[in-house]
């Protein structure tokens, strides 16, 4: 396998591939960049959550090149791409556990929305409406990456829904942390900041990208309507008797 020192490398070799553009976060503190064959592997520590592996190519070329990656980087990375790949490299790699599939989706549209969604200045009652409201979520305020937070307020300021700019990359932004407060359902405020965020994003970076679960058919529908496209993934982790 031979490294990758630069994204216009990067860029050239995985012809503009959204995901490991968005994994290789500008070439970040401590990412590194792989390739063998038609293969293209990124190693991005801590991004969104995890140490992420993100993954393309044919099988064939990419099972072998993930293999050394992770003899490389360590078991905490998880390889992630198309759903297909990563279930032949579970069945091919040593030790590698197929564990999750997800969506992945992606737009270079500036949706059309009309919202009072605006940015906060600072991030005041967002920990608080994500406990109510989405405890579960990967995006908190000052966790690193984690840029800024937009809402849709009610009458006295109180935040009714929430997202963020998290993990953006040079050349994808990324929407996280969507949230609504239960007595705001209902009314599209999750879409009005969500297409606010995007929007945005897009004109910043050129292209916003999302992670959702594949069973949350209400918000795959709202980003469906925002312009996004739906891309079935898939992550997988080193068995912790491999990684002893």
């Amino acid at each position: 396998m031979w490294d990758i020192q630069t994204p216009a490398d990067l860029s050239r070799l995985s012809g503009g591939d959204p995901i490991v553009e968005w994994a290789a976060q500008g070439f970040g503190v401590g990412v590194r960049a792989w390739t063998a064959g038609a293969a293209v592997a990124v190693a991005s520590p801590d991004v969104s959550k995890h140490d992420r592996l993100a993954v393309i190519g044919p099988v064939a070329d990419a099972a072998p090149l993930v293999r050394d990656v992770l003899r490389e980087v360590g078991p905490s990375y998880r390889p992630f791409g198309d759903e297909d790949l990563v279930r032949a490299l579970a069945e091919r790699v040593p030790g590698l556990e197929f564990s999750a599939t997800f969506g992945w989706m992606d737009t270079a549209e500036i949706p059309e929305v009309t919202t009072s969604a605006a940015w906060l200045d600072g991030d005041t009652g967002v920990e608080a409406l994500l406990t109510e409201a989405s405890p579960s979520s990967y995006a908190w305020p000052g966790h690193p990456g984690v840029r800024r937070w937009a809402a849709a307020t009610g009458d006295r300021g109180e935040l009714l829904s929430i997202a963020a700019d998290a993990w953006s990359a040079p050349e994808v932004g990324f929407l996280a942390g969507v949230a609504t407060h239960p007595v705001a359902r209902g009314k599209g405020l999750s879409r009005q900041v969500s297409g606010f965020v995007t929007a945005e994003l897009v004109k910043r970076y050129g292209r916003a990208a999302l992670m959702v679960d594949r069973g949350n058919a209400a918000a795959i529908a709202v980003y469906r309507r925002l312009g996004y496209t739906y891309r079935r993934v898939a992550a997988a982790g080193i068995t912790e008797s491999a990684g002893q």
